[in-house]
C-alpha cells in the first residue's frame, strides 16, 4: 500500500493579496517564499507561505481575488487548516492574537488545546502545540525561533460522504485511523508535520467554492516516480485522475475523492530555491517561461504587495 508522509500544501482562495500578506507574513510569522502568477489566470497572484526553507508540510497557498464574491465553508472542503507552534508557546500567541484584534476560541480534542480563529477572509484557522516538527527559524516582528509556528498540524475535513473520505484516506493515501471521538475520526500519516487529519463523521452540505474557502489539499509524494505509482493506484482504484502537471516547484496530480474533497499529490522537489536564491525567496515576481514575455503587463496589472512589520 502507498503511504504518503502527509500534507504537502494547502490551496485557498482569499480577497486583497496584501491583506493577505499583511496576516500570513506580519501576524502569523510566516515566510512568504514565493511570489508568482496562477499559471491559469495569469492576472492573478499565487502567493505561496511556509517555514524558512518552505518545505513541504509547511506551505499554505493562495489565489488573492480582490472583490471576489465569498464562498461557504461546507461538504466537499478542507474545514479547518491546523498549524502546530512549539510547546509553551501557546500563551504568547493568545497575546499576539488579542494585540492584533483577532478573536480566538480556546477548546481541547483528543487531549490537546487548540485557538480557533479566522483570517480576514473568513478561512477557518487553529493553533496547536506539539513537540513533534522540527523548529522554524524564521523570524518577524516580534514571532521568534520559540514560538514560530513549525508547520500544519493537519486539518479538518468536511465530507459529503465521510465514509468513502475515510476509505480514500486509508486506503489510497495510506494514513492510519488512531482515535475517535464525539462527531470526529482521527487519522495519522508517518510525517511528523502535517500528519494529522480528523474527518468530521456527520455528512456536511456541500460548500461553495469562493473566498474564504479551500480549494484543495496536496498530499506529498516524495519524486516523479512516487508519484507515478500513485497515478496509477489511483487510477486503477476508479478515481479520474489527471495527467501530471508542472507547477514549477513541484509536479502535480489531481483526483476528487467521493466526499468530493478535491486531493493533489505534490512531488517533494524540485522546491522553491531553483529559480531564486535561498536568501531571496519570496522577494521578486517569478514567472514560469511561458509568461515572461509579458511581464511587464502583469506588473501593470498585479497589486502591490509587500511585505511589513506590524510589530513596529
Amino acid at each position: 500500500m502507498k503511504k504518503t508522509a502527509g500534507i504537502h500544501h494547502i490551496t485557498a482562495i482569499v480577497g486583497h493579496p496584501q491583506e493577505n500578506v499583511d496576516f500570513y507574513a506580519s501576524v502569523l510569522g510566516l515566510r512568504m517564499v514565493k511570489k508568482t502568477i496562477n499559471f491559469d489566470d495569469p492576472g492573478t497572484y499565487h502567493l505561496y507561505f511556509g517555514n524558512e526553507g518552505g518545505k513541504p508540510g509547511t506551505i499554505i497557498t493562495f489565489f488573492p481575488w480582490a472583490g471576489a464574491r465569498h464562498g461557504r465553508i461546507g461538504g466537499g472542503q478542507v474545514g479547518v487548516t491546523t498549524y502546530v507552534i512549539p510547546v509553551g508557546s501557546i500563551i504568547f500567541w493568545e497575546e499576539r492574537l488579542a494585540k492584533h484584534n483577532i478573536e480566538f476560541d480556546k477548546s481541547k480534542r483528543f487531549g490537546e488545546t487548540y485557538l480557533a480563529f479566522e483570517d480576514p477572509h473568513g478561512l477557518q484557522l487553529e493553533l496547536v502545540e506539539r513537540e513533534e516538527g522540527e523548529s522554524n527559524p524564521w523570524t518577524m516582528g516580534d514571532v521568534t525561533k520559540g514560538t514560530a509556528i513549525k508547520g500544519f498540524g493537519g486539518a479538518v475535513l468536511f465530507s459529503t460522504n465521510p465514509v468513502k473520505t475515510q476509505e480514500t484516506l486509508q486506503d489510497v493515501m495510506g494514513l492510519e485511523k488512531v482515535s475517535e471521538e464525539e462527531d470526529l475520526i482521527r487519522f495519522k500519516s508517518f510525517g511528523d508535520i502535517g500528519n494529522i487529519i480528523d474527518v468530521k463523521q456527520t455528512k456536511v452540505p456541500r460548500g461553495k467554492m469562493g473566498v474564504g474557502t479551500v480549494h484543495h489539499i496536496a498530499w506529498r509524494a516524495k519524486d516523479d516516480e512516487d508519484q507515478l505509482d500513485y497515478q496509477n493506484d489511483v487510477g486503477s482504484k476508479g478515481y479520474g485522475v489527471t495527467e501530471v502537471k508542472d507547477r514549477n516547484y513541484f509536479n502535480a496530480i489531481y483526483f476528487r475523492e467521493h466526499g468530493e474533497i478535491l486531493f493533489e499529490i505534490a512531488t517533494d522537489p524540485p522546491g522553491f530555491a531553483h529559480d531564486e536564491s535561498y536568501e531571496t525567496m519570496g522577494k521578486a515576481l517569478k514567472l514560469p517561461s511561458q509568461y515572461e514575455q509579458f511581464r511587464g503587463q502583469l506588473n501593470e496589472k498585479l497589486i502591490p504587495i509587500q511585505v511589513r512589520d506590524l510589530d513596529e
